[in-house]
Formats: structure tokens, C-alpha cells, sequence
């Protein structure tokens, strides 16, 4: 069973930052690759980022030069989204993602409301 601990969520004002945070836990499971999704009301679920075990990020071209991906160096099983310069349509819910090479598993998420 793997468990997530997402935390960062809330509400800010267009042009504010949020930093979201991931924990990823489980007996016996090593993380490859994490990333982040986003699902805003009415709209598909997306990738807004990931990085991969060695390192490598992607962005989807709608974040790209405001959202970065890190993970923990101490803790590879902890990611985070860096958000900058918010819009009123980032606002999503914001779900964690993490695979272990065979199966994917997905976090509760963390809603993130821009709005003035």
C-alpha cells in the first residue's frame, strides 16, 4: 500500500507563489518517477510536470517558466511544485503522482484556488 502526503494547497492572489509538497510512502516500494497533475472543474486531468529517476524534468508548455519540480535530495520519495506567478486558471485541484517502475499510484490532491 503506498501512502501520500500532499500539503501546500490553498488560496492566493493572481501573481502570488505556492510551493506544494509530496510524500510518497510504502513498505517495499522504491519511487522511479513522480510527477504533478492538475484536474480544474469541467477539464480532463494534465500533467503539468514530472521528473524522472535520473533527474530529467518536463512541463507542460502552459507552466513551463513558472512551475518547477524538485525532489527532496536527502528523500527521493518527496516531491515538490514550485508555482509562480499564479493566474486565475491554474486553479485545479493538484494531484500527486509516483510509479515504481511497474505501477503508478496517485495521491488525494491539494486544491489550489487563484482568485482576488
Amino acid at each position: 500500500q503506498v501512502r501520500f502526503v500532499e500539503s501546500g494547497g490553498g488560496l492566493v492572489q493572481p501573481g502570488g507563489s505556492l510551493r506544494l509538497s509530496c510524500v510518497a510512502s510504502g513498505r517495499e516500494f522504491t519511487i522511479y518517477n513522480m510527477a504533478w497533475y492538475r484536474q480544474a472543474p469541467g477539464k480532463q486531468r494534465e500533467l503539468v510536470a514530472r521528473i524522472l529517476t535520473d533527474g530529467t524534468t518536463n512541463y507542460a508548455d502552459s507552466v513551463r517558466g513558472r512551475y518547477t519540480i524538485s525532489r527532496d535530495s536527502a528523500n527521493n520519495n518527496t516531491a515538490y511544485l514550485q508555482i509562480n506567478s499564479l493566474k486565475p486558471e491554474d486553479t485545479a485541484v493538484y494531484t500527486c503522482y509516483a510509479d515504481d517502475g511497474r505501477w503508478g499510484y496517485w495521491g488525494q490532491g491539494t486544491q489550489v484556488t487563484v482568485s482576488s
